[in-house]
This record gives C-alpha cells, sequence and structure tokens, in this order.
C-alpha cells in the first residue's frame, strides 16, 4: 500500500509530513517511508552525524516547526505536551507515531500489543517465540530492537512491546490481541501522576472491539469492549484450563507471569488466524525459552555462584520480581542513576535474601544508604573499570555460592549509554572472573 493510499493528504507536497525526533525509531519511520515512496521533513534539535547523514541519503529535508504539517510522527521519547507538539497539532496537526503509521499502513498485518511496568519485553519475546514453535511468521519489535516498522513487511503476525510513551500517541489503534503483564509505578516525570501513567497504558485497549483479545493479570480490572482472559503465574494453561506445562519445567531464567501471559496470547492469535492449537510444540517451545539479552539472563557461572544480569531492572516491580527469583545468598549490585524507584518494597524483599549490597556508580552508595542494607562500595575510573569492580567485590562476599545479581535500581545513564551497554559491561567482567566461561547449561542459561 502507498502512502497517498494510506494517509491520503498526508503525502500531497513535501512539507505535509514531519518525523519529529530521529534516533532509533526516527530513523525507523524514515527508512519505511522512504521505501514507500513518502515525501516527508525532519526535525530534531540535537541530530547526530549520523541520523543528518541518514536523513540526506534519503532526500528528506529539514522542516520547519513553525510550519504546517497534516500529519507528525513523533519520536516515543518526545513528551505529548512538547510545546513544539502543541503548536503543531494547533496549526491542524495530526501526532501520531511509529505503531499508529505502521497500524495504518498496513491494515492487514494481525499486531500483538504487549505493555506493562515489567516484563513487557520478556513477554514480547516469548509470544513470538511461542507463534512461531506453532508455524507462524511471527517477528517482535516496537519498544525493543528492531523497531516496529523494520518488520511488518516480513512478518505474518507482529508483536510490539509497547511503552507509555508511545501509547500516548496511538489513535484509532485496534489490537486484535494485547497483552497488560502488569501496571506498577514508573515515569512519573514524564507522565506527573500514576493515574496518568496508567492511563496512557490502558490506551492498550481503548481500540479494542467485541471479538478482540485482552489478556491481564487475574484481579486486574479493566474497562474494555475486549474479551478478558486473565493470567496466573502459578498456571501456564490454555483458556480452557488444560495446562501445558508445569511452571517446574519452565527454565530458571523465565518469568512464570510473562509465560502465562505468553502462552494466552498465542493461543488467542492462533485462533484468531485460524491455526491449530497445539499444546505439545507450546511446551516445548517453553521449556527451550531464552531470556532477552540483559533481563535476567544468567551470563556466567564459577562454581555454584551464578552471575545474573537484569540491567534493565529499574522499576520497583521488576527489582522485586530479581530479588524474589535469585538464588540466595545475594550479592545485589545497586547504581547507577536515581529515578526516584520506591524503595520500601525492596526492602522487604531483600530481608533474608541479600547479604551484601555492592553500591556502584553516581547515586549507588544513596541508594543503599536508603535500603538500609549492608554495602561496599565499588568504584573505577569509567563504566567497565566500575563494574569490574562491582562484580569482584560481589563474588568475594559471597564466597563458594549464590547469586551476582546486577538488578540496579538506577538508569544506566550516569556511566553507560543504556541499560544494554551497562548488561554487556557487567557480562565482560562476570566472564573475566570466570575465566571466560559461560554458564553451564541450565534452564534458561
Amino acid at each position: 500500500m502507498t502512502g497517498e493510499q494510506g494517509m491520503g493528504s498526508a503525502t500531497a507536497g513535501g512539507g505535509h509530513l514531519l518525523i519529529y525526533g530521529l534516533g532509533r525509531s526516527g530513523r525507523g519511520v524514515a527508512r519505511f517511508l522512504a521505501a514507500e515512496g513518502w515525501r516527508a521533513e525532519w526535525h530534531d534539535a540535537r541530530p547526530s552525524a549520523e541520523d543528518q547523514a541518514l536523513m540526506a541519503d534519503l532526500q528528506f529535508s529539514r522542516g520547519d516547526v513553525g510550519s504546517s504539517y497534516a500529519t507528525v510522527v513523533a519520536a516515543p521519547g518526545v513528551p505529548i505536551d512538547h510545546p513544539d507538539l502543541q503548536s503543531l497539532r494547533g496549526r491542524g496537526a495530526e501526532i501520531i507515531g511509529e505503531v499508529a503509521l505502521a497500524a495504518r499502513l498496513r491494515p492487514g498485518l494481525p499486531i500483538v500489543g504487549v505493555t506493562g511496568t515489567a516484563g513487557k519485553g520478556g513477554t514480547t519475546v516469548l509470544v513470538a517465540s511461542l507463534l512461531r514453535a506453532c508455524g507462524v511468521n511471527a517477528r517482535e519489535g516496537g519498544n525493543i530492537d528492531p523497531p516496529l516498522l523494520d518488520v511488518v513487511d516480513a512478518a505474518e503476525v507482529a508483536v510490539a512491546e509497547l511503552s507509555s510513551f508511545q501509547l500516548e500517541r496511538v489513535p484509532g489503534l485496534r489490537l486484535p490481541v494485547a497483552v497488560i503483564t502488569n501496571l506498577g509505578v514508573d515515569h512519573l516525570d514524564r507522565h506527573g501522576t500514576v493515574n496518568a501513567y496508567h492511563a496512557a497504558k490502558l490506551n492498550i485497549t481503548a481500540g479494542q472491539e467485541d471479538g478482540d483479545v485482552l489478556i491481564v493479570p487475574e484481579g486486574m480490572e479493566v474497562r474494555t469492549r475486549a474479551r478478558v482472559q486473565a493470567f496466573r503465574a502459578a498456571r501456564l494453561v490454555l483458556r480452557g484450563g488444560e495446562e501445558v506445562l508445569p511452571t517446574a519445567e519452565l527454565p530458571g531464567s523465565i518469568h512464570p507471569a510473562n509465560a502465562a501471559a505468553a502462552l494466552l496470547a498465542a493461543e488467542a492469535m492462533l485462533v484468531r488466524l485460524g491455526r491449530p492449537v497445539q499444546p505439545d510444540l507450546l511446551a516445548a517451545a517453553l521449556r527451550t525459552a531464552k531470556p532477552q539479552r540483559g533481563r535476567f539472563e544468567t551470563v556466567a557461572q564459577r562454581g555454584n555462584v551464578r552471575f545474573i544480569d537484569d540491567s534493565i531492572a529499574t522499576r520497583t516491580i521488576a527489582v522485586q520480581a530479581a530479588l524474589e527469583r535469585a538464588e540466595v545468598p545475594i550479592a545485589w549490585l545497586v547504581g547507577g542513576r536515581d529515578k526516584g524507584a520506591d524503595l520500601a518494597p525492596l526492602r522487604e524483599a531483600a530481608q533474608g535474601r541479600v547479604k551484601t549490597v555492592i553500591a556502584f556508580g553516581e547515586d549507588g552508595e544513596k541508594l543503599a544508604r536508603e535500603l538500609g542494607l549492608p554495602f561496599v562500595t565499588a568504584s573505577g575510573t569509567d563504566g567497565d573499570e566500575t563494574m569490574r569492580a562491582a562484580a569482584r567485590a560481589g563474588l568475594e562476599a559471597l564466597g563458594d555460592r549464590g547469586t551476582v545479581l546486577l538488578a540496579p535500581v538506577g538508569t544506566s545513564f550516569d556511566q553507560f549509554r543504556d541499560y544494554a551497554q551497562r548488561g554487556d559491561s557487567f557480562r565482560r567482567a562476570a566472564l573475566a572472573l570466570t575465566d571466560g566461561a559461560p554458564a553451564a547449561a541450565e534452564a534458561g542459561a
């Protein structure tokens, strides 16, 4: 489908569509539009040299935010109330995001949307894996790599991780299958209140209709026109109650709640497609499921000490889950830049499980003191040296058994580009302490 068919007058003339904000999402939008034959302009307050080179290669010119546009495709990192977006909206522009663009230009592509305060990335990967095991060409993207627009033309089904930022700009999005893994507290610096944050998350079901499916944790009440299916972490069952796999047979790095939600989502999409639901194939896929890189992943092992990378765990609910799942005793690596997470539930989760906190980075000591747990400080001249010191201190604190757990609470932006780079640094440090040997084959390693 061409842009002209998909969005009408938005393509009529070079200045009628603006890509606002480049980076990973904006680059994906630009590549997709260029391949579709669109003429678009772009704006970014601080474009990188690479981004500017890409725009030149695509022959997209720099736009003027003081001009009028029919459609603005805004990057997730740009607040919905940004003055530029408000001004553009006031001059008649519709503000959408990458996800809405994908849905409009590929209306025949089924999309499974997954959101939540924690677990959405792992659940997204699991849904796609389960569908592939049943013969469906499913591709994951969205808030995780790659951008959703990079996979829509190669997929029979797209499985999209959706952040609250993305869900602020999805007008008219209808998902045949949607998943909410949980709702906690996060991104108050962006949304202002918990209610506003939850409202953004709940946009995942705003466009759903009768016949669509919304999968939520047991006990969660959501106003929706979709059919609601509830999951429990303790049971890996299909809609009719048939057990597919005992939770004890899941890989240790796969959270049972993520698996339970993913199983129901995969079943719902298989039914939607008219494909058979084959419990034996689903069970085999769950038994061999791999964790998403940097999300409660065992990266190395020395004797009975495991090194687990959960670098993305900065939300209270995610850190709490990591503390509850890791084998005791735990040397807990805490640090980075404090984002104001609620520490009270973490103090409780740490009791009797955490032997020592290893404080690192900009706010590590501050967080450790607020947690009220015994701690030592690891430092270095840069992020890699700091992480080597932290991993070594964790191993020394444990002795011959336990878990060195990177579940940092703080963001990575003090010493690293992002959580993935921080996790890779921890992985290298752990491998150096284990003679370069990865973890032994284990459930989920």
